[in-house]
């Protein structure tokens, strides 16, 4: 009787995924009308989106100058090391002089960390990370300043086309955990008075190359 109730459940489920992505399509197709217009650009966009609640976009011109920038921000506020748990990342990081740690003995005094990510949604200033990587899930919601990397071709126009990336790219293999972040944590439940880090990173940066 358990095992006729559970192939029912996986029915019902088989029978409305389709209709889920077909929703994510039509949202797609509308999506102009819904949101406003991106403008200037993807780019542009998105750093005004998210400079507009409390992140920091840092344009830069290649991958180079994602890590020179990278280590320029680390010493003018006097960090000497960084979290990471990327070994692409981390390779890159040691190349450019910037000292790292993937200890867990670290982890809990981290001061700032730094993962990649999947996407970039303009219209809403949002990055989306999944637990593909190395990185996991505790890197984007733990370190206190989280730094991001990404492209400018991970920037697209509307969550819904994010989505359907997503889709496109890993199939019925989605990963354990997808997940939009948009600025740094935040809260106004006291007083309505706004408080930044109280659930997450109190500082959120994307280094973003527009190559």
């Amino acid at each position: 009787m358990q095992s006729n109730s559970r192939d029912e459940i996986l029915k019902r489920i088989a029978a409305v995924r389709p209709k889920r992505i077909a929703a994510v399509d039509i949202l797609a197709n509308d999506a102009e009308e819904i949101y406003k217009p991106i403008l200037p650009d993807l780019v542009s966009c998105f750093k005004y989106e998210l400079e507009a609640i409390n992140g920091q976009c840092i344009l830069c011109e290649n991958e180079s100058d994602q890590f020179l920038k990278i280590k320029e921000y680390l010493n003018s506020n006097g960090f000497t090391s960084i979290y990471c748990r990327d070994s692409q990342i981390t390779n890159e990081l040691s190349k450019s002089g910037i000292s790292t740690t993937n200890d867990p003995a670290d982890f809990e005094t981290m001061k700032v960390g730094i993962t990649a990510c999947e996407l970039l949604v303009a219209r809403t200033g949002s990055v989306i990370v999944t637990s593909a990587g190395e990185s996991g899930r505790q890197m984007n919601i733990f370190p206190p300043i989280h730094l991001v990397l990404a492209r400018k071709d991970q920037v697209v126009d509307f969550l819904a086309n994010a989505l359907i990336s997503l889709q496109n790219k890993y199939g019925n293999e989605l990963p354990s955990t997808l997940t939009t972040i948009t600025g740094p944590s935040r809260t106004a439940d006291i007083e309505k008075t706004l408080v930044l880090g109280a659930h997450g990173p109190k500082e959120f940066i994307v280094f973003l190359s527009k190559i």
